[in-house]
């Protein structure tokens, strides 16, 4: 092809400009079959790209069709129950919840509920009518002075720099509405998030708006913040499911000037935070360092987060928790399938424990150290919906925490571009033209309406199974496809017994 195109294309060009001179007209067409024979002779004889090289002007059109490709494959190609991470079915339902419209759908369901990993709650014959007051939990602890009454049901960590100013302000105004808290996310306290509503001030590894010069956790900027009113937690992140045992990543074109100031960086470059903390290297250190947080925010509730990985590492905790006596207020567990932020494929699709397994390692191990009444468990990683919501309480949960899902509240459609500062909708960007689009009075609704919906739709799952709290929820509640008779049960072990 590139060949044929560097012989024939001068031949067209040539040609054409022969014929327009002679009808003495359409000048353009040759100027432009001139320009695009420029620009495919360039392509033939550069080294970067192999595509253009052998096809100096067709080979466009694969970058064009590979750019829009997650756009063909969602409105095109995929079913409602086939997208990823999150099907159309169910970003369906939270952008109607949001909207506070009718979350209802025709037809039946279109899932395989006779597949082996269907899974649904064991309705009552003796169902019993829904509450209305939405559920709430202390999280405090005997060493806590300032327990704080939350929501069942919150926003989970996403940092201003990750997310635009709109979509934070928009996040703390639902939250002030709905009365739910707003985690930070580890890029710290920003003026975006002061809108009113209720903050779980998240610390990583950068110590982002609590950082010397040198990168070290400062205790007088750290005093200064966390005794604001709004703030009413307190979150040491360890790890994230994102990308476990890996620094959080900033890319240097969403790390403004304004963002730059609000962590202690310089601005314009990649800030890439340490994999593990500096002010702690082992279990004990990490319970001293809660201790000493409780402390300078005068009593506020401090837990940690964490992906589990080397399980030994958290019964190592657990252990001196009782060898010390220190016990954090909280232990937020995020799954292996969760995280908003970017991450390198290998650490999103292959390091890390999921959730399922977490909270019910996580719960197991509290207990046989006689720690779970010490302390609230709260659930983060791909909760979504009430179903979700429930699942992970029938774990250990005691709350659940929701990044994706108030994200789509605030618009998002899946266009995976949270990582290049290209969000269309004006959520994951710091663009400002792009972050014009998004209008904050509408989408702090939409957040106040999914929160608000989605918690009233559990309480009506759980009348449902006949149960009357969410103390009542357990595992029992659950059916799984696997636990069916299915007629291949019966039938192929037999035909395969007599294979040799």
């Amino acid at each position: 092809m590139r060949d044929k195109f560097l012989s024939w294309g001068i031949v067209l060009v040539l040609a054409t400009l022969v014929v327009s001179l002679l009808i003495k007209a359409h000048y353009w067409i040759p100027t432009l079959l001139a320009a695009i024979y420029a620009l495919g002779v360039y392509n033939a004889y550069q080294s970067k790209h192999a595509i253009l090289r052998n096809f100096p002007v067709l080979g466009y059109f694969r970058y064009f069709f590979e750019g829009i490709s997650p756009e063909m494959q969602q409105y095109f190609i995929e079913r409602e129950t086939d997208g990823k991470p999150f099907p159309r079915n169910q970003r369906s339902a939270v952008y109607r919840r949001a909207k506070n419209l009718s979350d209802t759908v025709p037809f039946g369901t279109q899932l395989e509920v006779n597949h082996r990993k269907y899974e649904g709650i064991k309705h009552s014959i003796y169902a019993k009518s829904p509450k209305e007051e939405l559920p709430r939990v202390w999280v405090g602890g005997e060493q806590c002075t300032q327990p704080y009454h939350a929501s069942l049901f919150n926003i989970s960590a996403m940092s201003f720099g990750a997310l635009s100013d709109r979509a934070q302000i928009s996040l703390n105004k639902g939250a002030k509405k709905g009365n739910f808290y707003h985690n930070t996310g580890e890029g710290g306290i920003s003026p975006h998030h002061l809108e009113g509503g209720d903050l779980c001030w998240q610390i990583g590894t950068g110590y982002f708006g609590c950082r010397d010069d040198e990168g070290k956790f400062n205790p007088e900027l750290f005093t200064k913040y966390s005794t604001l009113p709004s703030v009413k937690m307190i979150e040491i992140k360890l790890s994230q499911g994102a990308k476990p045992g890996h620094g959080g990543v900033l890319p240097g074109v969403k790390n403004t000037p304004e963002i730059a100031k609000i962590r202690h960086v310089q601005p314009g470059l990649t800030i890439i935070s340490p994999p593990s903390h500096s002010s702690f290297s082992n279990a004990a250190g990490l319970l001293n360092f809660v201790k000493q947080l409780r402390e300078l925010s005068g009593g506020k509730p401090v837990g940690f987060k964490l992906c589990i990985g080397d399980t030994k590492e958290f019964e190592d905790i657990c252990v001196q928790m009782n060898v010390l006596k220190i016990y954090p207020d909280f232990i937020t567990i995020d799954g292996a399938e969760g995280g908003t932020g970017a991450a390198p494929p290998e650490f999103s699709d292959g390091v890390g424990m999921p959730l399922e397994p977490a909270l019910i390692f996580v719960n197991r191990t509290l207990k046989n150290y006689n720690l779970r009444d010490k302390l609230r468990v709260i659930a983060s990683g791909k909760v979504l919906t009430s179903l979700d919501i429930l699942r992970a309480v029938a774990m250990g949960a005691d709350m659940c925490n929701n990044a994706r899902g108030f994200m789509f509240a605030l618009g998002c459609i899946q266009a995976l571009r949270c990582n290049n500062n290209n969000c269309p909708t004006g959520v994951a960007t710091q663009d400002k033209m792009l972050i014009k689009g998004l209008d904050v009075t509408d989408k702090a609704e939409r957040v106040y309406h999914f929160h608000k919906n989605t918690l009233h739709t559990c309480n009506e799952l759980i009348a449902a199974a006949g149960r009357s709290s969410y103390e009542e929820v357990d595992a029992s509640m659950f059916m799984r496809g696997d636990e069916f008779e299915h007629l291949s049960d019966k039938y192929f072990p037999d035909i395969l017994g007599n294979v040799r």
